[in-house]
Parts: structure tokens; C-alpha cells; sequence
């Protein structure tokens, strides 16, 4: 089993992935395999609704930047958690126009797998921007795992991060849950059971 871990900071070892690479270790101590994948400082382009994905196997248009290799890596992946800052009481631009495309060309490698948000901050905003990520999640069919509270730590600096006791608990709680629910799902594949794909209905407010 296999955990992508996708860091949404530009500071490649700051306080989100101090936060991440807790939850990787927790997930390495259960025999998970784990990649933290760095979105880096580069421009990430925003989904222009083409739809140029729905005609050429779930590949977005766009080429020249992480999210076709990320999708790639989702379809042998079992697991996801994606971490963020907050900026202005919401996750970084980039992460989120990285998730907009993902999900939109490449849902089909997420759903029913089981995800998670997690994001870092000095002081608030925090759960504005964990509802903003998991909004993905919940669109897509996935297992949203969770903590003994909500997923975030606090701090300026990776040291300071560490000092949040009760914020690394949470991220160390959040593996052993998604090493859980993995687990389970595994379990029950062995037993021959699951999930009942329907077709979509779509509909519009007027019809």
C-alpha cells in the first residue's frame, strides 16, 4: 500500500511539510509506503474547463506542470493527504488550482480511496481551508479521514511546529487512522466486497 502525500507550500521544508512528514512516519512505522510530492514554486494554470480530458483518457491539456505526473502516481496509489498554509483564512492559490485540475481529469485514480487534508498556520483560518480541500474529496466518493481534532498545526517555523504538542499529535493520530482505514479496505477486498457504482444524474436547477 502506497500513500502520495502532496505538500502545497512553496518552502519545501517548512511547517506543512514539518506536519506532513510526522504523518509519514507514522504510516512508514505501519508498513504503508509513503512519497511526499513537493508542488514547488512554479505557476500552476487554473482549470479552464476545456474539457479536452474527457476525450484523451483523464490527461489534463496542460503539460508543463506536476499535475499529469501526479495523476500518473495516483492511479498505483491507495491513499492521499494533501497539506497547505493558510493564506488569507484559505489554502494557497497553487494547491488549489492543482486540485481543480486533478480532480477534474484525473478523478477516476481517487475515487473510493481515501484522503485527507491537513494545513498549517500562525494563528486562524485553518478550518476555512481544511473545508476548501475536502470539498474535492467529498465530490469524488472518497473516505475522508480525520484526527482526535481538526487537522492543523500552528507555528511560524518548522521548531515552533514541533512545539505544537497537541498539533503533532493530531497529525501522528491522522496516520494511524489512514493506515486503518487502508487496512480495512484491503481486508475487505480479500472478503469480495466493494463499492456499488451508479450511473451519474445530472440535472440543472431549471430541468
Amino acid at each position: 500500500m502506497k500513500v502520495l502525500l502532496i505538500n502545497g507550500s512553496n518552502r519545501k521544508n517548512g511547517c506543512t511539510y514539518t506536519a506532513l512528514n510526522e504523518i509519514a512516519k507514522i504510516l512508514n512505522s505501519e508498513e504503508i509506503e509513503t512519497e511526499i510530492i513537493q508542488l514547488g514554486s512554479e505557476p500552476i494554470r487554473d482549470c479552464v474547463g476545456c474539457r479536452w480530458c474527457r476525450t484523451n483518457g483523464g490527461k489534463c491539456v496542460f503539460n508543463d506542470d506536476i499535475v499529469n505526473e501526479v495523476i500518473e502516481k495516483a492511479k498505483e496509489s491507495d491513499g492521499f493527504i494533501f497539506g497547505s498554509p493558510v493564506y488569507f483564512a484559505h489554502p494557497s492559490g497553487r494547491l488549489l488550482s492543482f486540485l481543480d485540475r486533478l480532480f477534474y481529469a484525473g478523478g477516476d485514480a481517487f475515487t473510493y480511496k481515501p484522503g485527507a487534508a491537513i494545513v498549517s498556520a500562525r494563528r486562524a483560518g485553518t478550518t476555512a481551508s481544511i473545508d476548501a480541500i475536502i470539498k474535492h474529496f467529498s465530490i469524488n466518493q472518497m473516505p475522508v479521514i480525520s484526527s482526535n481534532y481538526w487537522n492543523m498545526v500552528h507555528g511560524n517555523t518548522p521548531d515552533e511546529v514541533m512545539q505544537d504538542k497537541e498539533g503533532m499529535q493530531i497529525m501522528q493520530v491522522l496516520g494511524r487512522n489512514m493506515a486503518w482505514m487502508l487496512k480495512c479496505i484491503e481486508a475487505g477486498k480479500e472478503k469480495g466486497i466493494k463499492p456499488q457504482p451508479v450511473d451519474k444524474i445530472m440535472t440543472n436547477f431549471i430541468r
